[in-house]
């Protein structure tokens, strides 16, 4: 399930004292690709099906974010997406990558989004897949988003729930979902680094409240004022963050344009990758 076809380069590369994973092929403009934040998931495996098209293009960087994969299984959990943004902005430090272009799906394209207000410089186009943070403080969580923060929670994680996850919440057809990917998913997730500090949490203590404020875009005024051409692809049927959080970005970013993908769930580049490639290289080799 992460076979992809072209040559990728993988190495560590420290980045404040802590290791991340990092994929790379291609040659062009960089363009990072940020994967989600459910059970058991890594870079590759995420945008398997993207990233032989975009290096046709674009040099590629696929890191595992920290917390999941081969990266280092550590993560701020007073402001995750701060952390995850300072860690992007790192590695491109690190590898001497002065701006990038962004592409982030959920718990990615959070990073992707605190990255560009944090340092704007180091950002050139984002791409958002479903992002997450997006009106999280003015309604209730999706069926999805429970299922997806209470993986570790209660019995733990088993199998039953990472099926049911990815099947039900995760895609639009769980048909389409084959036994193995779900096998792979499973065996990352249960990694003993991993059970021991889920890097995806519901906010807990004192300064939960103050977590959950920072965790929500729609709360930070600087997205009013973030000018970064911004393509934002939402699945119609998105069961783990509500399609209309696209709506609500589109209002308020000065250069968004909205893609609603039709019968898609939240994985839109791997549910629809042919039209994601597409949409993706257009946008970001304007």
């Amino acid at each position: 399930m992460t076979s992809i076809d072209c040559e990728l380069a993988e190495r560590t590369v420290r980045v404040g004292g802590r290791e991340i994973q990092v994929g790379e092929t291609g040659s062009g403009p960089a363009v990072v690709l940020l994967h989600g934040g459910g059970p058991g998931a890594t870079g590759i495996a995420n945008y398997s099906r993207n990233i032989g098209e975009l290096a046709r293009r674009f040099r590629v960087i696929v890191p595992d974010l920290p917390g999941y994969g081969r990266s280092e299984k550590w993560i701020d959990h007073s402001d995750p997406f701060g952390y995850l943004g300072r860690s992007i902005g790192g590695l491109l430090d690190e590898l001497g990558i002065d701006s990038a272009h962004l592409v982030g799906n959920s718990y990615g394209g959070a990073a992707a989004l605190r990255l560009a207000l944090d340092r704007p410089d180091k950002v050139g186009r984002l791409v958002l897949m479903g992002p997450g943070g997006v009106g999280t403080t003015r309604t209730l969580p999706t069926a999805g988003l429970n299922a997806l923060l209470g993986y570790y929670q209660g019995e733990g994680p088993s199998r039953d729930k990472l099926r049911r996850f990815i099947r039900e919440y995760l895609v639009f057809d769980g048909g389409t979902v084959p036994e193995e990917l779900i096998e792979q998913r499973y065996a990352a997730s249960v990694d003993p680094d991993v059970v021991a500090n889920p890097p995806l949490r519901r906010p807990s203590g004192p300064l939960a409240l103050r977590t959950l404020w920072r965790m929500d875009f729609t709360r930070d005024s600087r997205l009013r004022a973030l000018a970064h051409p911004t393509l934002v692809i939402w699945g119609a049927n998105d069961r783990v963050n509500r399609p209309e959080g696209g709506r609500m970005l589109a209002d308020t970013m000065p250069n968004c344009d909205l893609y609603l993908a039709a019968n898609t769930g939240h994985w839109v580049q791997w549910e629809r990758a042919e039209l994601f490639n597409t949409l993706a290289a257009a946008f970001l080799g304007d």
